[in-house]
């Protein structure tokens, strides 16, 4: 054991076994890292190794069997001890896997001094979760998801030392009114497999809880919500997993576990959605008026065709081409840097985010829950739009990789309002194509984006009309109408698509939580080749 200058933590280097040869191996604590390397020169670049503690998911003792034995001068030692670390490996597109390395030696003594230090260096890695709570949605997506989580999970979530407590959901809902029951203040995280809805019902149960545990109603609108402190893992395995695309950069199961078991921490902003002092949903990803609520209000009726009805529904509301008129009041978010048509995306270590983190933390700690109202003026517009959409995040997908807002960002305390006003179906479709490439896609005379802290929609009728006369339309001529969409009846109203369900009422007001909730996520890191991990190859080519 090496002391380093000036007193500062310990490291340990030993010459230890890793495939043919002897390896100068370093645990160095205070750079937070395992590192190897050839101690003969000439030194290969491709030899120079280290993985980040950080990222080591486990550490085990071997059994050394006859056939790794017998490669040259080990052939003839009697007894061998080795251990394995398990680490994550990155792989293309933001993917990760679970990789391992063996080293060994002929001293038992010094093979338990690394397996305990490497041990004990995991033990200090607080943000690890120990207990989780699963719920699993088998019907979600291809009914995969229970499949996913024993074959690809579990075994990570054993391998790392997690305990988790399994629910299977039979039917809507039953996470969200499980999480109301059972003491959640035990569990480091709730894990949820399947897919947006299914992670929006375990949201809605988590952020419920907890605001009733503080006493905070819900139904106000402007009340100040508690920070649910508790992480959300999503494991991937639905129709839609967009939220976890746009946190993470791939919808992948394996990833997603890695996250989790390595205690990864994302704020997420949510919006609350209000309709006359009473609370409808929460909202991290879309929240859409128009175009895509017509979508979801068509797909709905097709759920028999899977996945396919998406695109079914996409083509039909895209023909149909409805407009609707209304007014929208917002208040533009001046308290967050950047812009909407930003050349920057939100990425692992944002400045922004981490900005608006640190002016939420001196602003509960000034007024603690009180929330501070601000005196900016309200904007209002008018208009006739082909679509609403507002965004607490890029809302990246495999098939818009860049989102419907690319410079949105994940926990800056706002939402990103986009505006399509009427225009020919040609140029909504010029519109809809550049979401798909790498074009601007606010870069149209009738499409206007803003970012926001709330706002409010009302469609033309006002709210007296729409709940006296239309309730009434509903009970005599709603099923004709509904069964008949040929008939002569305007349509004055959509339909709110909010993170994939609909909404009843048109006229809401939506106000965005700054980092309500906390993923089990880092945001998407840059594409550049990554330090802390080492090529494959070149170990296979050692061993």
């Amino acid at each position: 054991m090496e002391r380093l200058p000036g007193g500062r933590r310990p490291r340990l280097v030993s010459s230890l076994g890793l495939g043919r040869r002897s390896w100068e191996v370093t645990l160095d604590e205070e750079r937070g890292r395992l590192a190897w390397r050839d101690p003969r020169p000439p030194r290969r670049a491709g030899e120079n190794c280290f993985v980040p503690i950080s990222e080591i998911i486990a550490v085990e003792e071997t059994e050394f069997n006859k056939k790794q034995r017998n490669i040259g001068r080990w052939q003839k030692m009697e007894k061998l001890h080795a251990f394995t670390v398990y680490y994550v490996k990155r792989a293309r597109n933001h993917r990760w896997r679970c990789s391992d390395v063996t080293f060994w030696c002929v001293d038992e003594h010094l093979c338990n001094q690394w397996t305990q230090a490497l041990k004990e260096l995991l033990e200090m890695q607080k943000s690890r979760p120990k207990q989780l709570l699963v719920y699993i949605n088998p019907y979600g997506g291809k009914r995969q998801g229970k499949r996913i989580y024993e074959q690809k999970v579990a075994p990570l979530f054993n391998l790392a030392s997690i305990s988790t407590d399994v629910v299977i959901t039979e039917h809507a809902n039953h996470a969200k009114d499980n999480l109301f029951e059972v003491n959640i203040y035990k569990y480091d995280g709730v894990v949820c497999v399947g897919g947006d809805g299914m992670f929006s019902e375990v949201m809605h149960g988590l952020i419920g809880r907890m605001q009733k545990d503080s006493g905070i109603d819900q139904n106000n609108p402007k009340a100040s919500l508690v920070q649910c402190n508790i992480r959300i893992g999503i494991i991937p395995a639905g129709s839609t997993d967009c939220i976890c695309y746009s946190t993470v950069g791939i919808s992948d199961p394996v990833t997603s576990a890695l996250h989790i078991i390595i205690g990864d921490c994302q704020p997420l902003d949510v919006s609350s959605v209000h309709h006359n002092n009473t609370f409808l949903k929460y909202s991290v990803s879309l929240l859409g008026y128009g175009f895509y609520g017509d979508i979801l209000k068509d797909s709905e009726k097709k759920r028999w065709m899977g996945p396919m009805r998406y695109d079914y529904s996409g083509f039909k509301t895209f023909l149909s081409h409805h407009y609707y008129e209304g007014t929208i009041a917002y208040q533009p978010a001046k308290h967050t840097h950047g812009s909407p048509r930003d050349k920057e995306s939100c990425r692992m270590g944002c400045y922004i985010c981490k900005k608006s983190e640190k002016q939420l933390a001196e602003q509960t700690k000034k007024h603690g829950l009180k929330h501070e109202e601000g005196e900016e003026e309200w904007k209002v517009i008018k208009g006739k739009f082909l679509a609403i959409n507002a965004v607490n995040m890029s809302c990246a997908c495999p098939r818009s990789p860049k989102g419907l807002s690319p410079a949105a960002h994940l926990a800056d305390g706002s939402a990103d309002l986009i505006l399509v006003r009427k225009c020919s179906r040609f140029d909504f479709l010029r519109y809809l194509v550049r979401h798909t490439n790498q074009d601007d896609q606010f870069d149209f005379p009738f499409v206007d984006v803003y970012r926001v802290k709330c706002f409010q929609f009302t469609s033309k009728l006002s709210e007296d009309n729409e709940s006296n006369v239309m309730d009434i339309g509903k009970k005599r001529f709603g099923q004709f109408c509904r069964d008949h969409p040929v008939c002569c009846c305007n349509i004055v109203n959509s339909t709110w698509n909010c993170d994939g369900e609909t909404l009843d009422s048109s006229a809401i007001e939506v106000r965005v939580h700054c980092q309500l909730v906390k993923l089990f996520a880092r945001g998407i890191e840059e594409n550049s080749k990554d330090e802390a991990s080492y090529s494959q190859s070149s170990i296979e080519q050692l061993l």
